[in-house]
């Protein structure tokens, strides 16, 4: 399939951002927003833009933390999402913004949206949905998974929450957690769990098991197929 690319600008409370954009030839196409882990917006998160204009939707992936910002260390990642972990109402805010400002893209279908995200942006993808946006459905790869106290009463969106039993980061308790609070709020949602899988399992960078990041092959391939058929599910 023919896809094309591009780099744009866009401001947030008079701050610019930068974001990437891939779309298939048959545009407007469904839009699939693209939320970075906690170094920002990378040449990884615009590969998986690329590999989702691949499969017919337009792939966006958006910068939360400004132009041309790149954390380089594990603590330069650490202070770039802490003023979003910290208060999650302003991450929701951001990202609120983020969605109005994909469905002005003229090679996204405003009518079906759709957010996949990792690690950090995994989170993000779940404060989406928490905060009741009416969007199709989210994907959280290796997401943090700690509820942001705000959660609505009714989530619209659907959820599919792919998770590395042994991620220090998000240990069984808060997958029991979030469960409990998916259900009270009367959301639609699946967890799949990778046994033997730790975190950052779709980076084929990730290799630091002290820290808890580790590459998985199997988990990489098994979670991309089980987007694609919940993507391909939420956009009919």
């Amino acid at each position: 399939m023919s896809i094309s690319t591009r780099t744009f600008d866009y401001e947030i409370d008079s701050k610019t951002f930068e974001a990437f954009l891939a779309a298939p030839s048959n545009t407007p196409a469904p839009v699939v927003l693209v939320c970075h882990a906690w170094a920002g917006r990378s040449d990884f998160e615009n590969d998986k833009a690329k590999a989702v204009a691949e499969l017919g939707y337009t792939g966006v992936a958006i910068d939360l933390f400004g132009k041309g910002v790149l954390g380089s260390s594990k603590e330069e990642n650490q202070k770039l999402i802490e003023p979003f972990v910290s208060d999650r109402t302003f991450l929701q805010t951001q990202l609120a913004a983020n969605i109005s400002m994909i469905q002005d893209q003229p090679e996204a279908d405003a009518s079906k949206i759709g957010a996949i995200g990792f690690c950090f942006g995994g989170l993000c993808v779940l404060d989406i949905a928490r905060m009741g946006a009416d969007i199709a459905g989210v994907v959280s790869f290796h997401g943090l998974l700690g509820a942001p106290g705000n959660t609505v009463d009714k989530i619209k969106a659907k959820i599919l929450a792919l998770h590395g039993w042994d991620d220090p980061m998000a240990p069984p308790s808060d997958v029991v957690a979030l469960g409990e609070e998916l259900t009270k709020a009367k959301a639609d949602w699946q967890l799949q769990g990778y046994g033997g899988v730790m975190h950052a399992f779709t980076n084929p960078a990730a290799n630091d098991p002290d820290f808890g990041t580790v590459y998985n092959a199997t988990a990489d391939r098994r979670s991309w197929v089980s987007m694609k058929n919940f993507l391909g599910e939420i956009f009919a």
